[in-house]
């Protein structure tokens, strides 16, 4: 009777007789009686015993058992004794003991809420692998067991329990959060004592969802941390190293007399760890974030809504506001690719923020570059969607333009004062660059017509000047592509852009000023390429990569010119469009500092004007003036 009794897990612990062990003292009644006295001999044994390494499964049944008929003698002044009682190693060890643990934990929160946080603290201890010393060269080394078999059981244990004490304690969410913050291990721990937390913490938002939002803020405060410390460049420049290194391997591996069956380096296997260590850490923890939100999605579809609401808060709060993540982002990307009506509600989100005079210019910027990025890069995206997203904000910078030209007041290009007014024409502008094809090969007549409607050559031509402003591998293609099909010449106001070397801008104080700050413009594309290998490939199928312009499209002088050995895979948007432009890109105004540092993947091109090229390039613009002028006629 008794065996079926613990299977449907209503043993009469009460009433069963303590099984035999070996131990010192009397009961705990006793012992806790003596302590009260003044004599504190037994309790301090008490103590000792409970800390045993060696303890036995009945001995630690034993001790829970009577523990759990006392819980109402226990009090704050008992602390310590009650620690040693949590500490036992339970999680470990056989059903019975755990069993027994479950009840005693029920009765001491339900009996003494003062113990909750030192309970739940217990719990939570358990989220990472347990530490184990390895000797190194004579010396111990304090490490986590990552090779331990029965994490998974543990982790399943734990979350029993804290679901137990949040069934007894409806309260405890509100003391969890605090201490879940307090165990997040370093960033600089091992990948997998990260993955086990940050897994464990994605498990209680499942049955604790009210701290959904603040787990999802806490976890990705961390990985953004990772995700800054590990730049695009030192990324690429790590994978590179490796790649050089791996085949000056395999070429002395092969000998002389192979060198003419040497595998092209664009079919080398790639390994899918990262060379770089952050970014390799950062791959994994974000591997974890990307198997929950499916789940999320497929398995839990109710809760998509909500979390797709909890992500969208933490990304205005933290992950909006963070300069220079390359990754992070990829959370909303990936989670809006399940859900169209997902992926168009961050878009009027992004929307809202642009047109929010209340709101930060910095931040309406922010959410500009995020809004083109993402309209280009998301395959997801269907092209009424893109096409809509157009007409808003042509309209806004059309309005914006109208207000600036009836304020009476000088215009000038000045990007402190119009921030928010160029960035959403560099998102306009780079999202035509890479959906340009998308909206004109369904139907050609009506797909000119769309762009036609956009007018943008008055965009091009007003005073503001966004061709100044804006990155010039974004101008320079969306020239070479609003020229083809007719709808925008933009060649004549760049080359006069180009004369300036440093720009003009209106000083609040009165008279003119020279400033070659950064442009806040620059290198700004939240949704660049995604360099991280594993959790890449649930990205890869999502992602628009760049589409080389067809020689039609590109400027006479410009065609044959390549950059030869990249990888096939890489998404060289920016990489192959510098030397191409070189021509037409000059110093550009407001943005010096960052033309002459040359950032590798997403700033401005490298600097310098060829004379001999601008020769070449005259026949365009002169084609330009004629073209314009027969509009005007």
């Amino acid at each position: 009777g008794r065996s079926a009794n613990m299977d449907t897990g209503e043993r009469d612990f009460l009433n069963t007789p303590p099984m035999k062990t070996v131990r010192f003292g009397g009961r705990v009644t006793d012992m806790l009686d003596k302590q009260q006295r003044g004599d504190s001999t037994d309790y301090e044994l008490l103590k000792h015993q409970l800390t045993d390494p060696d303890i036995k499964d009945a001995q630690i049944i034993n001790w829970l058992q009577e523990f759990r008929s006392c819980v109402t003698q226990l009090s704050k002044e008992h602390e310590q004794l009650v620690y040693s009682v949590l500490r036992l190693p339970w999680a470990e060890r056989s059903q019975a003991v755990v069993d027994e643990y479950m009840s005693f934990l029920s009765n001491l929160v339900t009996a003494q809420t003062v113990f909750l946080c030192i309970c739940v603290r217990m719990v939570v201890s358990h989220f990472t692998p347990k530490r184990v010393t390895i000797c190194e060269e004579g010396v111990d080394i304090s490490d986590s067991d990552d090779e331990d078999e029965n994490l998974p059981r543990t982790f399943e244990r734990c979350h029993q329990a804290l679901q137990l004490i949040s069934k007894y304690v409806p309260s405890t969410s509100r003391f969890l959060l605090p201490i879940l913050q307090e165990n997040f291990p370093f960033i600089q721990k091992s990948s997998r004592t990260l993955e086990c937390y940050i897994h464990n913490l994605l498990r209680v938002t499942v049955y604790l969802p009210v701290i959904r939002r603040d787990v999802l803020e806490l976890i990705i405060g961390k990985l953004l941390k990772l995700d800054v410390s590990a730049s695009r460049a030192d990324i690429e420049e790590a994978e590179e190293n490796v790649t050089d290194s791996q085949r000056t391997e395999d070429l002395m591996e092969e000998g002389l007399f192979d060198m003419d069956e040497d595998t092209p380096p664009e079919h080398l296997p790639s390994s899918t760890l990262m060379a770089h260590p952050e970014a390799e850490k950062l791959d994994a923890l974000m591997s974890v974030l990307m198997a929950y939100i499916k789940d999320v999605c497929c398995l839990h579809v109710d809760q998509t809504k909500d979390v797709y609401r909890d992500l969208l808060s933490v990304f205005d709060k933290v992950i909006l506001t963070t300069h220079a993540s390359c990754h992070v982002q990829y959370l909303l990307f990936y989670l809006c690719s399940f859900r169209l009506a997902l992926a168009e509600a961050f878009l009027d989100h992004l929307w809202k923020i642009l047109q929010n005079l209340s709101q930060p210019a910095v931040l309406r910027q922010a959410a500009a570059g995020y809004l083109g990025s993402f309209l280009a890069r998301a395959k997801f995206v269907p092209v009424h969607t893109v096409r809509a997203c157009l007409d808003l904000l042509l309209s806004w910078i059309h309005g914006y333009i109208h207000n600036q030209d009836g304020s009476g007041s000088p215009v000038c290009c000045d990007i402190s004062l119009h921030g928010p007014f160029y960035a959403a024409c560099q998102a306009a502008f780079y999202t035509l660059v890479f959906r340009h094809r998308a909206l004109l090969e369904a139907d050609m007549r009506k797909g000119l017509e769309f762009l036609q409607g956009l007018n943008l050559e008055r965009v091009v031509m007003c005073q503001l000047n966004p061709l100044k402003v804006c990155l010039p591998a974004v101008t320079n293609l969306f020239a070479a592509v609003t020229r083809k099909y007719q709808v925008a010449f933009c060649y004549t106001i760049i080359e006069r852009n180009n004369r300036h070397m440093l720009p003009v801008v209106r000083s609040s104080t009165g008279g003119d000023r020279v400033s070659a700050n950064t442009n806040p413009l620059d290198s700004f594309f939240p949704f660049d390429p995604y360099l991280l290998k594993r959790s890449g490939q649930l990205i890869e199928p999502l992602y628009q990569k760049w589409e080389e312009l067809c020689d039609t499209e590109l400027l006479p002088s410009t065609k044959g010119l390549q950059v030869r050995g990249q990888r096939d895979d890489e998404d060289d948007f920016l990489r192959e469009e510098t030397p191409k432009t070189e021509c037409i890109m000059g110093m550009t105004p407001s943005s010096l500092d960052s033309n002459l540092q040359s950032p590798s993947s997403v700033g401005s091109p490298r600097t310098g004007f060829h004379l001999a090229k601008i020769c070449q390039y005259s026949r365009l613009l002169h084609a330009d003036f004629l073209f314009m002028s027969v509009r005007c006629i």
